[in-house]
Parts: C-alpha cells; sequence; structure tokens
C-alpha cells in the first residue's frame, strides 16, 4: 500500500512540477558555469585599430564590453594575441578615451602567466561587476587594456623569450618557420625591429630553440637590416625552400628595455638598479624587494649569481622617474621585465627606496692548477698551468678564509643598532665614501660590548686612514642567534618585532627550518636543530610558533608559521559613507585604536574572511580605492593574503600591525550578501516561493525544491 501511495504522489502534478523546476535550476546554473568558464568572443576596437591591435573587447550576453586596465601588462596581452592568432604581444597601451558602443567592463583585475589560450583562463576578480549604467566606476573607463601584437610573426621554441627565439611566420593560416640559409645579423635586425624588441645580438644557428615543425615558409632571405618587415625581404617566395626544420632560423635580441647598475660604490656587478624605459633612465623601488629579484638582475646583466638584495638606496638615492614596484620574481626569469609589477611608472615609493643588487660577478679565469710553497707574497708567483689556461667553470671558483679582521667588531654594531647579528663585514667604503672627520682606527672588540666606544682603540682622531678606507656592515636586521654559549653561528633564534626580541617556539622545529636561519644569517648550512632551550630560555614574548619551512625560504617570516602576534581576534567593524550592517569600509581594532585596511593586495578571499567574521553570509566584492569613503588615523593591515577559510583576518598573512605605504585613499571596503539563501517577501512564503542573490541581484526559481 505504501508502494503504491508513493506511486501515486510521484505521478501527481504538483511533483512534476517540482521536479521540472529542479531539472531547469541545474541546466540554468551549468549554463552560467559554461558561459563563465568558456572561451568567448574577443575583438579588437577604437580608432586606429588594426585585425592585431586595439582596445580588448569582449562579446558576452549580447554586449560588447572592455576589460579594465588594472595590473594589465605583456603577459595578459600576449593572451590576447594568441587567442587572435596574431603572433607575439609587443606592447600593452591603455586607453585615455571611452568606447560609445561599450557600456560594460566584463573583466577586472586579470592576472595571466601568459600561456594560457584564452583571457577567462586567467586569475580575475569578478566578471561583469561594474556597469556604466549602474554608475559604478564610471572613470574606469579611461583605462581601458588593448594590445599591439606582431600580427604574422613571432618568436617561440624551447627557452624562447618575447624577444629571443625560433623565428615563425604567419602564411595560408598556418605558422610556419625560417630556414638559416644565408640568415645573419641584418635579417634578425628586421626581425627585431618587427617585434619592438631593440637590437639584433645574435643569430644561433642550428634550430637552437628546437625544431620547428609543418610548413616552412620562406628560405634565401636577405636583408639590407633597414626593412620594417621580414616580408619586405628578398628571398626564395612563400614555400620554396631547400632545408628542414633542423635548419629553423633563430635570433636573439636585445629587448626594448635596456637595464644598467649605477649610484656611488658600483662595480660592474654591484649597484643600483636603473631600467631605461621611454628614452628616460628610472630606479626600482625596493618594496619586496629580495634575492630572487635580484638574482634575475644578475642573469640579465651576466653577472653570476645574487649574493646581496641591497634595500633603501644602499648605492644613493637615484633621480626621476622610479619605473618599477612590487616585483616579484621567481629567481628563473631572464630578465626583470618578465616577472610580476606594477604597471611601468606606478609605485607609491620615494628614491630613498631604491633597490640595488650584488652579484658575484664573472668574466676570466685567470689562474688553475695553482701549486705554492707557501712563502710566496703573490699568487702569481706561484706555479700555475698559464694565465688564462684553464678548463674550470666559475662553480669551480677558489675562496680563502684568513684570519685576518674579526666579524666581532661589527657584531658589536649590530647589536648597539638593534638590527640582528653581523652578517657581512664591507670595506674600502663599500657604502660611499664619507667626509670629514675619521674618529677610530684600530678597533679591536671581544664582541660582548653594548658599544663601539667601549672596545679598544688607537684613540678618538688619531689614525692613518683616508675615506676610501671607510668601514661598513651588513647586519641581519631583524633575526639573532644569542644565549648561553651561542656564537654568531649558532644560538637560541630570535626575531625583532613591535621594538622588542623575541623567541621562536620549538614545534616541529626541525633542520628544514633551521636551514632557512643558516642562510638568512649567512652562516652555511644546518648541521642541527636542537630543541628544548639548548642555548638557554629566553625572557619575554613568544614571536613564533609552528614554524614549517621547506628549506627554500629567504627569510624564517616567508614560512608557514603560528604567529603568536596575532593569535587573539581583533573586534572588526564596517563603516563609512554609503554603509550597511553588511558592506562597508573595513576597519579593526587594535591597541585601543580603529584602524583601517589598505588594498593592497584586497580581494574575494580577504573580504569572504570579513564577511564569515561579522556572520554577513558570502562576499560579493571586494572594494579597493576607499569606494566608502577614506578613513583617518591608523592604517593597521596591508597586504592581507587570505585564503578564505580563516574565521579571522588575524589569522591572515599580512605585512604586521601597522606596517604600510599607504594612504587612506587606499582604504579596502567589503560588499557581503547578508545571508546566502533567502526567503521571498512575507506575502510569497505560503507559496514557498525561493530566491537566490546573485550578483547585487535577486533571481526568483519560482517554486521551492522537492525536499
Amino acid at each position: 500500500a505504501l508502494s503504491d501511495k508513493r506511486s501515486v504522489q510521484n505521478r501527481s502534478p504538483t511533483c512534476k512540477i517540482k521536479k521540472t523546476l529542479n531539472i531547469l535550476y541545474v541546466l540554468f546554473t551549468m549554463c552560467i558555469l559554461c558561459i563563465l568558464f568558456s572561451g568567448v568572443s574577443i575583438r579588437l576596437a577604437g580608432s586606429g585599430a588594426t585585425q592585431c591591435s586595439g582596445r580588448v573587447e569582449i562579446y558576452y550576453n549580447n554586449i560588447w564590453g572592455t576589460v579594465y586596465g588594472d595590473g594589465w601588462d605583456l603577459n595578459e596581452a600576449e593572451v590576447v594575441c594568441r587567442q587572435l592568432n596574431c603572433g607575439t604581444a609587443i606592447q600593452a597601451p591603455l586607453s585615455s578615451y571611452r568606447s560609445p558602443g561599450a557600456y560594460q567592463i566584463w573583466l577586472y583585475n586579470l592576472a595571466c602567466s601568459g600561456s594560457e589560450s584564452s583571457l577567462t583562463q586567467c586569475h580575475y576578480t569578478g566578471w561583469g561587476m561594474y556597469n556604466n549604467n549602474n554608475n559604478y566606476y564610471n572613470y574606469y573607463y579611461y583605462y581601458d587594456a588593448g594590445v599591439i601584437c606582431s600580427d604574422l610573426i613571432r618568436l617561440t621554441g624551447s627557452g624562447s623569450t618575447r624577444c629571443s627565439g625560433r623565428v615563425e611566420v604567419y602564411h595560408n593560416n598556418s605558422w610556419g618557420t625560417v630556414c638559416d640559409d644565408g640568415w645573419d645579423l641584418n635579417d634578425a635586425a628586421v626581425v627585431c625591429r618587427q617585434l619592438n624588441c631593440g637590437s639584433a645580438l645574435e643569430v644561433p644557428q642550428s634550430a637552437q630553440f628546437g625544431a620547428g615543425t609543418g610548413q616552412i615558409c620562406l628560405d634565401n632571405v636577405g636583408c639590407s637590416g633597414n626593412e620594417s618587415s621580414l616580408i619586405e625581404c628578398n628571398g626564395s617566395g612563400f614555400g620554396t625552400y631547400s632545408c628542414g626544420n633542423h635548419h629553423d632560423a633563430d635570433v636573439i635580441c636585445s629587448g626594448k628595455k635596456a637595464f644598467r647598475l649605477a649610484g656611488s660604490g658600483l662595480t660592474r656587478c654591484s649597484g643600483r638598479v636603473e631600467i631605461y624605459y621611454n628614452n628616460i633612465w628610472g630606479t626600482v623601488c625596493d618594496d619586496y624587494w629580495d634575492l630572487k629579484d635580484a638574482q634575475v638582475v644578475c642573469r640579465q646583466i651576466n653577472c653570476g649569481t645574487a649574493l646581496e638584495a641591497p634595500r633603501s638606496a644602499l648605492f644613493g638615492a637615484g633621480t626621476g622617474q622610479i619605473w618599477l614596484d612590487n616585483v616579484g620574481c621567481s629567481g628563473n626569469e631572464s630578465s626583470l621585465i618578465e616577472c610580476k609589477y606594477n604597471q611601468f611608472g606606478t609605485n607609491n615609493c620615494g628614491h630613498q627606496q631604491d633597490a640595488g643588487v650584488i652579484c658575484s660577478g664573472t668574466g676570466q679565469i685567470w689562474l688553475d692548477n695553482v701549486t705554492c710553497s707557501g712563502g710566496e707574497s703573490s699568487p702569481t708567483e706561484c706555479q700555475h698551468s698559464g694565465f688564462g689556461t684553464n678548463n674550470c667553470g666559475h662553480g669551480q671558483d677558489a675562496g680563502v678564509i684568513c684570519s685576518g679582521e674579526k666579524i666581532t667588531y661589527y657584531q658589536v654594531v649590530c647589536r648597539q643598532l638593534n638590527c640582528g647579528s653581523a652578517l657581512g663585514v664591507p670595506r674600502s667604503a663599500h657604502f660611499g665614501a664619507g667626509t670629514g672627520q675619521i674618529w677610530l682606527d684600530h678597533v679591536t672588540c671581544s664582541g660582548s660590548e653594548g658599544s663601539l666606544t667601549q672596545c679598544q682603540h688607537g684613540g678618538f682622531g688619531t689614525n692613518n686612514c683616508v675615506h676610501n678606507q671607510d668601514a661598513g656592515v651588513i647586519c641581519s636586521d631583524l633575526i639573532r642567534l644569542v644565549g648561553s654559549g651561542s656564537t654568531r653561528c649558532s644560538g637560541r633564534v630570535e626575531i625583532f618585532h613591535n621594538n622588542s626580541w623575541g623567541t621562536v617556539c620549538d614545534d616541529n622545529w626541525d633542520l628544514n627550518d633551521a636551514q632557512v636561519v643558516c642562510r638568512e644569517l649567512n652562516c652555511g648550512t644546518a648541521l642541527g636543530a636542537p630543541p628544548f632551550a639548548q642555548f638557554g630560555a629566553g625572557t619575554g614574548q613568544i614571536w613564533l610558533d609552528n614554524v614549517t619551512c621547506s628549506g627554500n625560504e629567504n627569510s624564517l617570516t616567508e614560512c608557514q608559521a603560528k604567529d603568536e602576534r596575532k593569535l587573539q581576534s581583533v573586534p572588526i567593524r564596517l563603516t563609512g559613507s554609503g554603509l550597511t550592517r553588511c558592506s562597508g569600509r573595513v576597519e579593526v581594532f587594535y591597541n585601543n585604536i580603529w584602524g583601517t585596511v589598505c588594498d593592497n593586495g584586497w580581494d574575494v578571499n580577504d573580504a569572504q574572511v570579513v564577511c564569515r567574521q561579522l556572520n554577513c553570509g558570502t562576499a560579493l566584492q571586494a572594494l579597493p580605492s576607499a569606494y566608502f569613503g577614506a578613513g583617518t588615523g591608523q592604517i593597521w593591515f596591508s597586504y592581507m593574503t587570505c585564503s578564505g577559510n580563516e574565521n579571522s583576518l588575524t589569522e591572515c598573512q599580512h605585512s604586521g600591525f601597522g606596517t604600510n605605504n599607504c594612504g587612506h585613499q587606499q582604504d579596502a571596503g567589503v560588499f557581503c550578501s547578508g545571508v546566502r539563501k533567502t526567503l521571498d517577501h512575507p506575502q510569497n512564503v505560503k507559496n514557498g516561493n525561493y530566491s537566490y542573490f546573485i550578483a547585487s541581484s535577486y533571481i526568483s526559481l519560482g517554486k521551492s525544491f522537492c525536499l
């Protein structure tokens, strides 16, 4: 009987309608997902646009819309050029006009790696959030993204870059290679000019970037070097050739943006980093500047390995333009412009933050198989295989450790300045020659003194030096090793925060974590990671716990950890112009003061944590640029990095309380849903009507589902 009853219910008109609505809802959701994550139509438009250059527009929902240019660079442009089969991206310009036919901004805050086949495969903040009709962000139309593609030519292949690789041309709807018969620098110069890649440096032979496949389009190319396009040169004609792909032609161009090292105390492989762009030399800001960034510069200028990444205008402050800020390299790039960074010329720095590099250097290996008796006064007096005769690489460069001047002298300086441990002892006015009086000479310290004046010395003002012998020091800054029985490279780990030194708890502490500390202190390889306060128990604050490093980080602060500085959740609130309970400017209460959050790195994941903490449902938008008005007073957080699963903002990674380089015009805001699901108006509740709140609008789906 029960079975019959269920059978009758399943055949009832009400349940059939409910099942139909369920199916329609699923199909509707699938369609939305398909539209959002599949390729969409794309075109290049605007005044002076061609098939392969112009303002980027996307066709979606029967409307052509633009792409907002925030963060737009050659990586994103490369994807557009690939999607349109237009070769390589040459420029990623931003338009300064509004399209009368485009009322919608479809994509915002795009971030592409450059290898995607469609813009919709890149990361972006939102889809279609900003519309000219609802007066949200009208001014963003003045920053529409554009591209200039190479059109009929590109560089590709194994190990290729934007300005080096195997030459391919587009003909008869397919890409083909060029034979290297007669291929020379004149031919390469035309390719480099066509791709806006500076001068031709080299014409590698025998398919150095790998052999292509398919059609060989050109052979016996003969250019004078003055042509504007490869197809203007003499040759055998399209499709006429007498070679195989193992003879594909390659080029290596200089690239449009040149680099140099400058400043006080510079050498060929150390100095202030400067970039030549738009016919102007400019500097690089040191925000997030580290060894990985320096490694790219050292590689680019053929100066070996990065030893240091000096900040704070170590080689003197530059003048004029600051071209790059917030540089983020993996360390494997062949050029600094392949790294992530703000748009050229976009920064919030002064020249007192100019970045520098100190590279190991490269060059001639003069001596090999050196054999000395020990009595010689110079290595050149020893037996050797002859000047310049060797079978070595720079990975075998010889080194020496002398008893020489003890680092204890410099340890006192770092302690006196509250700057951790001494890492390096640069001499010969490494940081530039001073002027005026030389006060101390022949300084001898035990290392335990509290001040340099407590050490033995030759007497104030007594010296036989000149200023090109001025001493310098490089300290570890925020980390040190101390305790009973400690040395410069062994001891209790302490870090400096909030004007005080504190310890690190040994929960899960292992050799990987110790390796990072040894690297940070320039102390070689980690031999042990002793627990249980072997060097004595510290006092005061414990700053970090549950540190987990891979061992490859450059600083302990880059590792995962439970940060004792932010264990307690701090109160937060939403305020500002136009706020509601679940939308407004984000403020946090710390040290008895309400302060704001800077929008550097602010995204929907961060907003999600705020919405969860305030019990306000789901984050719909993460609003930058003081959307709800600029706050006043303290800015507590910057560079928030949340996964979106945290229960409180203080559980996310951030720059540290009060550490930022922002102004209140960058105050972050959120727009939360309030609740994930709501019933319709009370008069419809009896009928079971159900609504979802999606992207600032209600979508009514009619009757509820069968439950």
